[in-house]
């Protein structure tokens, strides 16, 4: 039986409903023994704030274990290259917390990296900052690079939309640790401790999960209850694995 890399939005919910199967997956996971890891590309929410929201929405017996997002992602990633470096933060509490866990300082005094995620109360002063700090010779850092995500409203401005406007302040591109980049696939496969033929990646996009879980060696999934459809798939150079209308359709044991 193959090991279970998954998405979460699009995958086992769009914002606040439950996708059809999606619970007696995850029921399946758990029981059978599967290694499983749920990874997002929103920096803002804690692995305990995600339990919580599945919890909300029906879904029992995940722990925080089960859980990866690009605001670990990216602690990690920053820990692996410079453990203890000062880190200037645009984002919300989700990084803050992973670096604070990791031992990092967060100063906008002489910082080696300006790492930034979305964030709600986003402001001048922080933008100004910011450009001046990655001017003077900080490294820039995005924990993803997602430009809008859905909202109770419709799109709203995320990550991605922050970093641009950095990035034409600076004239200086980040190095974005979240989905697509194939690094926040290997760092959950080694979180996990599982080699990449044995661990397939599911997610309802093609241009971050399934291109992302195949630059990392994995085989993919693409469920339909998301982003992409069938004719987004003839878009790109690359194929999904595997093709489902949803997670309720997978078994896991022909994988």
């Amino acid at each position: 039986m193959k090991n279970i890399i998954s998405d979460m939005d699009g995958v086992l919910y769009r914002g606040k409903q439950l996708i059809p199967g999606a619970k007696e997956f995850v029921q399946r996971l758990i029981e059978s023994n599967t290694k499983f890891l749920f990874l997002t590309n929103n920096s803002e929410q804690t692995p305990i704030d995600l339990v919580r929201k599945l919890e909300l929405l029906g879904v029992e017996g995940l722990e925080e274990k089960h859980f990866i997002t690009s605001a670990m992602a990216t602690a990690k990633f920053l820990h692996d290259q410079n453990p203890g470096a000062k880190v200037y933060v645009v984002g919300g509490g989700g990084i803050v917390s992973e670096l604070y866990k990791l031992g990092f300082s967060i100063t906008d005094v002489d910082p080696d990296y300006v790492v930034v995620g979305k964030t709600t109360s986003l402001n001048y002063s922080q933008l100004k900052t910011a450009t001046r700090l990655i001017l003077n010779g900080a490294q820039f850092i995005g924990t993803n690079p997602d430009i809008v995500d859905p909202g109770e409203k419709g799109l709203e401005p995320a990550s991605g939309a922050i970093l641009a406007a950095i990035e034409v302040a600076t004239g200086k591109k980040p190095y974005v640790v979240g989905k697509p980049n194939p690094l926040m696939m290997l760092i959950a496969k080694n979180q996990l401790g599982v080699h990449s033929k044995d661990t397939v990646m599911i997610g309802d996009r093609m241009d971050t999960d399934i291109i992302g879980g195949m630059e990392a060696g994995m085989d993919t999934i693409l469920v339909l209850s998301g982003v992409s459809n069938r004719d987004t798939i003839s878009q790109f150079p690359y194929r999904p694995t595997h093709v489902f209308a949803d997670v309720g359709e997978i078994e896991l044991d022909k994988l």
